[in-house]
């Protein structure tokens, strides 16, 4: 991820009062705001810059607006906004990539938000395995999330296709692939 990514997810996710931005209720932020306090900051970008950077982020960490007027983070904020995600069904089976070194808490506590306010599950292994690798050595972890919405959990999906959840009970969870 390059740097000026990095600095957006930070402003977009967690922090937009490090240049001084304004977010609505649903983590919106206008464009051009967005680029006048990134100046400030002396972190410039140009308009194309930013819209390259939204569309070339492997895991479509930026929304743009329709009218390409506003951009926020797509989802894995720390601060409290209101995606408006709509509670849908999920696929049979979600995955959880991790560390190995997490695995007893995990099966004792299941997997919780931490510092953001949901937790992030991905439709594919490969996903999941490259999720876990920036936490040191990854597992994957399969959970049961049909079992979990029948049971009346609700599940979101985010713009950028990452599935959400407020916690995952230890009982959903089972081995996925082990990474080597």
């Amino acid at each position: 991820m390059s740097r000026e990514s990095k600095f957006l997810s930070l402003v977009l996710r967690h922090k937009p009062e490090e240049i001084g931005l304004q977010l609505d209720k649903h983590g919106w932020a206008r464009v051009d705001d967005l680029l006048s306090k990134l100046k400030k900051a002396n972190r410039k970008l140009s308009r194309e810059e930013l819209f390259q950077l939204v569309e070339s982020s492997d895991k479509k960490r930026f929304t743009l607006s329709d009218d390409g007027l506003r951009i926020r983070a797509a989802q894995g904020h720390s601060i409290d906004v209101d995606l408006g995600l709509v509670p849908q069904r999920p696929p049979d089976e979600l995955y959880h990539g991790t560390a190995s070194a997490s695995l007893d808490s995990i099966f004792t506590n299941g997997l919780n938000p931490g510092r953001r306010h949901q937790v992030h599950l991905s439709l594919n292994p490969d996903t999941a395995e490259r999720v876990g690798q920036r936490h040191g050595k990854p597992v994957v972890l399969r959970v049961d999330a049909l079992r979990m919405f029948e049971d009346g959990f609700q599940f979101f999906q985010a713009d950028n296709r990452v599935w959400l959840t407020d916690k995952v009970p230890a009982v959903y969870l089972g081995f996925g692939i082990t990474a080597e």
